[in-house]
């Protein structure tokens, strides 16, 4: 099966990109950004990955990190709250779906970060809105075109860095808006059906064809969804051999399937189940490959559910929600307040308690050495949560 899949690789500032079979080598134009706080420093962090999990269509925090000791949660979720006894305690009152087993040797190394609360400052019920706003790293009040890894691209630029970028299992560019028009090439982000059959990626003349679909009376849609994440998974870990050990990089991988407005127990345990085994081979993979202690995973979702199930038993468009970040130079624990349920809004949401671009401003400063605020455009400050 042809997967419907998009790569780019941008060399940042006219840093020459070599990688053999797979990428092209466009070059930045100008737009450098505000210095960073040392070259140097900047340069220590070459090589550093960053590997992007969107849990596309609005992942439903609470039956994923759960408050397992909060009557509230089982009292607005008669039938799809998850039991006491079924859970994976991480703590004295928070635990993990059990179809999230394969994270917890993550856990018990102290690899695993799980951030509670996270969100907009004002969340939007809106899809495209939502992800329009994780996607840029703007406020809800601002309105940007540029994706936020796009801005990292030229930043890294300034010092002539260089900076790698692809993406799996989305036909969006998400946080690479406008990567070709600032890197100067308008086919530095191409379709791709299959990235082992090309000779280079980035040509004009590549792939345009729609590639192949699964037909919808064949498989659920949730489970073509899974199946086509075990695809981007296995293309990101291609990748990740074909990039330069000195590069930083960057690359997305978006799993399908959380809005979860019906028959939310099954559909949702099948996303996660897949989540969590991804993760797990990732790890594997990267320790097997010495890139472990270099790479940083951290999930992303447009907006979490409603904590209030639905008469259809599922949930409706919610607001702040758990999120995941790991990596070997992760310091594990769970971060942030667990969730109130006596302060939902009047739409049942949670309040943000963390704001999304924490997670963001983790990578760019205490991971990438960069300088958060040129990209962010405000003064956003880190989560503790690296080691180094």
């Amino acid at each position: 099966m042809k997967r419907r899949d998009f790569i780019s690789m941008a060399a940042a500032a006219g840093a020459s990109l070599s990688v053999s079979r797979v990428f092209a080598t466009p070059q930045t134009g100008g737009g450098i950004l505000p210095q960073l706080h040392a070259r140097k420093t900047a340069r220590d962090a070459f090589g550093k990955l960053l590997i992007l999990i969107e849990l596309k269509g609005g992942n439903d925090g609470l039956n994923t990190v759960i408050p397992f000791t909060d009557s509230r949660y089982y009292a607005l979720r008669t039938h799809i709250a998850i039991p006491r006894n079924r859970g994976l305690a991480i703590d004295g009152r928070t635990a993990l779906h059990p179809a999230m087993r394969e994270l917890l040797p993550l856990w018990r190394d102290g690899q695993l970060a799980v951030v509670q609360g996270v969100g907009c400052g004002r969340d939007d019920a809106s899809h495209f809105r939502s992800t329009e706003i994780w996607h840029t790293a703007s406020r809800a009040d601002e309105y940007r075109r540029d994706g936020w890894l796009t801005r990292v691209a030229v930043q890294c630029g300034a010092v002539n860095g260089r900076f790698a970028a692809a993406s799996f299992g989305s036909d969006e560019p998400g946080p690479f808006a406008q990567l070709a028009h600032r890197c100067g090439d308008e086919h530095s982000w191409s379709r791709v059906d299959d990235p082992d059959t090309l000779a280079h990626v980035g040509r004009p003349d590549v792939g345009e064809g729609a590639g192949d679909r699964v037909p919808g009376t064949t498989l659920d849609a949730a489970h073509a969804g899974v199946r086509l994440f075990r695809d981007s998974i296995a293309a990101a870990l291609r990748t990740v051999d074909m990039m330069q050990p000195h590069m930083r990089g960057a690359i997305r991988v978006t799993l399908d399937g959380f809005d979860t407005h019906r028959n939310q127990l099954t559909r949702h345990a099948a996303l996660l189940a897949q989540l969590a085994g991804s993760c797990a081979t990732l790890r594997e993979e990267l320790v097997r490959r010495g890139r472990w202690h270099d790479t940083l995973v951290m999930t992303y979702s447009e907006f979490g559910r409603s904590a209030r199930e639905n008469v259809d038993r599922g949930t409706e468009h919610g607001g702040a929600a758990a999120h995941f970040v790991m990596g070997g130079g992760v310091r594990g624990g769970v971060y942030g307040q667990p969730p109130d349920l006596t302060r939902l809004d009047a739409d049942g949401r949670l309040p943000v308690e963390v704001d999304f671009r924490r997670l963001y401003a983790t990578a760019l400063a205490s991971f990438w050495k960069l300088d958060a605020n040129a990209v962010l455009r405000d003064a956003v400050q880190p989560l503790p949560l690296m080691r180094v």
